[in-house]
């Protein structure tokens, strides 16, 4: 097991920075997860329904912030994560994964619980939001 992670308030982990979303990005989560609705994949349904082009799932764009942030910390010492979804990710939009450690809680063993809150942003425009509860080590 990993050591955890030394965590201070209002330390942001290294950001990181994926794109441009492709096609291929989105038939290979579809073919994952099984989820081939077509406004993933079909340009014509997808402006039908609004859309420039299609989205990627949301899933994805959520499990792009959990690989981002359990690099950091080590999935093991994830504790809590959830998301809010409020933008879709378009075919060739780039996102941008990133973070804050907004409060730490002392546990007995001197470990800390740090809470940490999520975004992923297309430039001004926030994907989804979320919150993550890790181990860490108080810095």
């Amino acid at each position: 097991m990993r050591t955890p992670v030394r965590a201070a308030l209002g330390e942001r982990p290294a950001p990181r920075r994926i794109g441009p979303v492709t096609q291929t990005d989105i038939v290979r989560f579809a073919g994952a997860g099984g989820d081939f609705n077509p406004l993933h994949h079909d340009p014509q349904f997808a402006a039908d329904a609004g859309f420039d082009r299609p989205i990627a799932m949301g899933q994805w764009t959520a499990g792009l912030l959990a690989a981002w942030l359990t690099d950091w910390c080590g999935v093991e010492h994830l504790r809590e994560f959830e998301v809010r979804f409020t933008a879709p990710l378009l075919i060739g939009d780039r996102v941008e994964l990133s973070g804050e450690v907004t409060a730490l809680e002392a546990l007995d063993d001197g470990r800390t619980l740090a809470t940490l809150e999520l975004t992923a942003t297309r430039e001004d425009t926030t994907l989804l939001s979320g919150r993550a509860v890790v181990v860490a080590l108080a810095d």
